[in-house]
């Protein structure tokens, strides 16, 4: 299908020619996406916003400007909403094996533990709220994660000093990523990233320890070039730079401010790229472009997955992989009620300081109360009263905000406003359910297209990257005590998935309480012909699921009988001891009479 590869007409060992084909297609497909660019920009303006001066209101010619800040309450809402949702408990993780070996006890509580403890160690559920803040922004996620091994040499005794060993999250901006849009898709098309960095960071990031003698010396030859160019643009004399004023680069201006920026612009391919000339494909690879003339890398992915981005859309396009934000459409209500708001209040000013209609001969005076006006012959002052209809602008202000809150899938029932009208309490559960479908599909969607890819992402690199042992701190919430245990990579190999059950469970659990509660006490669930025929055991069994108690091991078989007669026999066994005291005549112990003194 199209959009799958990028083709070219250069040879592959061309190098610079590469670079430039990659070049080029950025700024293709940055250009393209224009007209979403500016979406984006205006709904951060709105979001943002102190006043309507910054936004698309500002043309308006009222003297107020007043902006209600809907579009920011519905934002944060929303994020307050999806991570409650996505991280309800601390046990939101959980690991399917494919087979008897990966579904072991030991072998699921290897995994899990390895990746919770990462997980803290990186601040996944903070990483994770910068990304939900992409999904509602920008209504597009874009996230990928990267090895790291952060050791430092103590000055002492020159050991190592271990920060982070393992797999790291990484936020990509839905601004510095493109790609081509048509792809059938986000995992077939091939993907541009641009990132800043300096000359520094760029020689200070380390090849691949298995990197070849061409790879080393690819990577020389691109740093050496842009070192070079850079030494030739500081010596250019003014006319010269006036001469590369017509060269832009995204950021910088002209190329001579690039240069003398003291940043290089990376561009990394990924993809496949098919060379028309030579019939060759490059198959999933990752190729590092520097200055848009110089390939700092060409290798192939070495992930096992063949898409190592990720990729969410809020509202999903016909034959477009650029999703649409939830506060896209709703801009334009936004913009209403700033104009109905700044409106209202203009009119309240007129009524205040009304416009004076002035006839004949009027003396100068102030506008003041108990003020006297001096009017000659056929002189008048007159109050030009403004018409109050505009004052019942509160009316559809609270319509349009009412209105927006569901058209972005957050009504206005989880932020505990009520519906009016009476409801019985089926009815109450119909309208919640029914109110928050939008909610409990976008966010159960986010859970499965980005959250669990990530995780497993980040497992598979810890499998292909560990090359030693870690200590792994666990607490044990039943008996309240830490243990360490020691993981290896043979620990992390089994074949299965990481499971986030956060989402995916949270309206449906909340759901079955809520029905099991309402049948209890309905007179179908208390009828006696109905409730026995319904086990007891089970129902507990279920509850303690449902909230997730299993932990505690509060439901056992007929545990209420047997705590009650351990109880029964305690009270028997004290009351036997105070009828043996109460019988003692005062002074003598009891163990005494029992021993015959």
């Amino acid at each position: 299908m199209v959009g799958q590869t990028l083709d070219f007409n250069a040879s592959v060992t061309d190098r610079d020619s590469i670079a430039v084909i990659i070049a080029n297609n950025w700024h293709t497909w940055n250009q393209l996406r224009q007209p979403w660019l500016a979406e984006i920009q205006e709904i951060r303006n709105y979001v943002f916003a102190t006043d309507t001066t910054t936004t698309s209101n500002k043309s308006l010619p009222w003297k107020n400007s007043t902006t209600i800040p809907k579009l920011c309450q519905i934002r944060d809402n929303l994020h307050a909403n999806y991570m409650a949702a996505l991280f309800p408990h601390s046990d939101w993780l959980n690991w399917e094996g494919s087979d008897e070996n990966a579904e072991t006890i030991d072998k699921k509580q290897a995994i899990i533990s390895y990746m919770e403890n990462k997980l803290k160690q990186v601040k996944f559920r903070a990483f994770f709220s910068q990304l939900v803040y992409d999904y509602i922004d920008y209504g597009n996620i874009f996230t990928t994660a990267e090895w790291v091994r952060d050791v430092e040499k103590d000055p002492i005794d020159n050991s190592d000093i271990i920060n982070y060993i393992g797999a790291n999250p990484i936020r990509i901006s839905p601004l510095d990523i493109v790609f081509n849009p048509v792809a059938p898709t986000f995992s077939k098309t091939p993907k541009i990233i641009r990132s800043l960095k300096s000359l520094g960071e760029l020689k200070d990031a380390a090849l691949d320890e298995n990197a070849s003698e061409e790879d080393i010396q690819l990577f020389n030859y691109a740093i050496d070039k842009a070192v070079n160019v850079r030494k030739v643009h500081s010596g250019l004399s003014t006319d010269d730079k006036d001469k590369s004023e017509s060269f832009q680069i995204d950021g910088f201006g002209t190329l001579s401010e690039y240069y003398g920026s003291g940043y290089v612009e990376v561009l990394q391919f990924f993809g496949t790229l098919y060379d028309n000339n030579s019939d060759t494909l490059l198959s999933n690879h990752i190729i590092t472009v520097i200055d848009r003339s110089y390939v700092l890398s060409k290798k192939q992915n070495p992930s096992w997955l063949k898409d190592s981005i990720i990729h969410a859309g809020w509202r999903l396009r016909p034959d477009n992989l650029y999703a649409m934000s939830p506060l896209s459409n709703l801009v334009g209500m936004q913009y209403r009620i700033d104009h109905l708001e700044n409106l209202k209040a203009d009119v309240f000013d007129l009524i205040a300081f009304p416009v004076f209609k002035i006839t004949g001969n009027v003396d100068e005076f102030t506008y003041a109360p108990n003020e006297r006006i001096y009017c000659g012959e056929e002189g008048n002052v007159e109050f030009m009263h403004p018409d109050v209809t505009a004052l019942s602008a509160d009316v559809q202000i609270q319509q349009l905000e009412s209105r927006m809150e569901e058209m972005a899938g957050s009504p206005r029932q989880s932020m505990w406003f009520r519906t009016p009208g009476e409801k019985t309490a089926y009815e109450v559960q119909l309208l919640e359910n029914n109110s928050s479908r939008v909610f409990v599909n976008k966010v159960s969607y986010l859970e499965e297209m980005v959250e669990e890819p990530l995780l497993n992402l980040m497992l598979e690199l810890s499998r292909r990257n560990m090359t030693e042992s870690d200590l792994i701190r666990t607490l044990d919430s039943a008996i309240n005590v830490v243990t360490f245990s020691t993981i290896t990579k043979e620990d992390l190999k089994a074949s299965g998935k990481l499971r986030p059950i956060g989402a995916a469970h949270f309206a449906r659990k909340a759901n079955l309480v809520q029905n099991l509660t309402n049948l209890a006490s309905s007179a179908l669930g208390q009828d006696p012909a109905v409730s026995v025929h319904m086990s007891g055991l089970k129902t507990a069994k279920l509850l303690e699921q449902l909230l997730d108690l299993e932990k505690y091991s509060l439901v056992s078989e007929n545990v209420r009988i047997m705590e009650q007669a351990e109880t029964q026999r305690l009270m028997q066994a004290a009351s036997e001891q105070l009828e043996v005291e109460n019988a003692t005549p005062a002074g003598i112990n009891p163990a005494e009479m029992e021993n015959g003194f």
